[in-house]
């Protein structure tokens, strides 16, 4: 079998019953959401199931993802994929965590309840915004961003031609305007409380490694691909740091892609809502096998695997 990647979705992939089919069908999948019902005092099913406004508010949306995706790898584990490697994109990275056995999931839920919590809070209403640009390199972008009054930084770099900047409305606004200038085939404003990935969010970050301090950080069992370095971590002794400093820093997901596959992994496991992470790797290497799970009628797919 060739390496396989597990790789898990940041914050809006999720929607209103999102893994709702692997509940029914697996109790180790139910086994994941009752357990996140209990550590958390929330019934993950009503947040996740049944239609409501919270699952799109950053403090419910993380804890509500995080736990969907790992209802979804104990399943794709079970069936025998077992990861060579595992990352995610942004909130990604815990889950991905979880199933490197940096963190227990009664850990790890807790933290992202806080960590949702205070990105949530971090500022203002109105006054940081995000947008993502299309059509221009990671490179141009940050120049542009460094060339710009005010605050303005690359929140993340997804795949060739698809970049998420960060920061102070105005400076976003004028970075936008230039960067059409150069050539950028269109900006798109994201829907976001607040200027994520960018040094707005120092504070949250900091008062994050104080959670992260209460808690048990183990070797990981397998590999994870760290979003602030987009290099392999392999020890426990920088992880909180790491995880402190991804709250305010860029997201190297494609760096993080490009390190997996030259390690020689060629088949990717996005196990999450949504194939957005599907698509950037395509777009990183159009020659990777990707497989998403979202659904149960998903795993048929993982035979492929097998026979690749």
């Amino acid at each position: 079998m060739n390496k396989i990647a597990y790789v898990f979705p940041g914050q809006g992939s999720q929607y209103i019953g999102m893994g709702k089919d692997f509940y029914d069908n697996f109790q180790e999948s139910r086994n994941v959401f009752d357990q996140a019902s209990s550590i958390l005092g929330i019934d993950m099913k009503e947040l996740i199931f049944k239609q409501n406004d919270r699952i799109n508010i950053t403090e419910f949306t993380q804890i509500a993802l995080v736990t969907t995706c790992i209802a979804q790898a104990k399943v794709v584990r079970k069936l025998g994929f077992i990861p060579d490697v595992c990352a995610g994109l942004s909130l990604g990275e815990y889950p991905a965590l979880i199933s490197s056995g940096v963190m227990s999931f009664e850990d790890g839920i807790r933290v992202v309840r806080k960590r949702g919590s205070l990105m949530d809070n971090a500022l203002p209403a109105g006054i940081s915004t995000m947008s993502a640009v299309i059509g221009l390199s990671g490179e141009e972008v940050a120049k542009v961003c460094n060339d710009t009054k005010g605050l303005v930084t690359v929140a993340n770099y997804n795949c060739p031609g698809q970049v998420v900047i960060s920061g102070e409305c105005k400076s976003v606004e004028e970075a936008s305007e230039k960067l059409l200038e150069i050539g950028a085939r269109r900006i798109v404003n994201l829907k976001v409380s607040a200027a994520f990935h960018s040094p707005l969010l120092k504070e949250a970050g900091q008062q994050l490694l104080e959670v992260l301090n209460e808690i048990t950080i183990n070797d990981p069992d397998t590999p994870y691909v760290s979003n602030v370095t987009g290099e392999y971590i392999y020890h426990a002794s920088n992880i909180k740091e790491l995880l402190s400093r991804q709250v305010y820093s860029s997201v190297m997901w494609q760096q993080s892609v490009e390190k997996i596959i030259s390690s020689g992994v060629k088949t990717f496991i996005e196990i999450g809502p949504g194939k957005s992470l599907s698509s950037f790797i395509r777009k990183i290497d159009s020659s990777c096998k990707v497989i998403n799970i979202d659904k149960v009628d998903d795993l048929d797919k993982l035979q492929e695997v097998i026979h690749a």
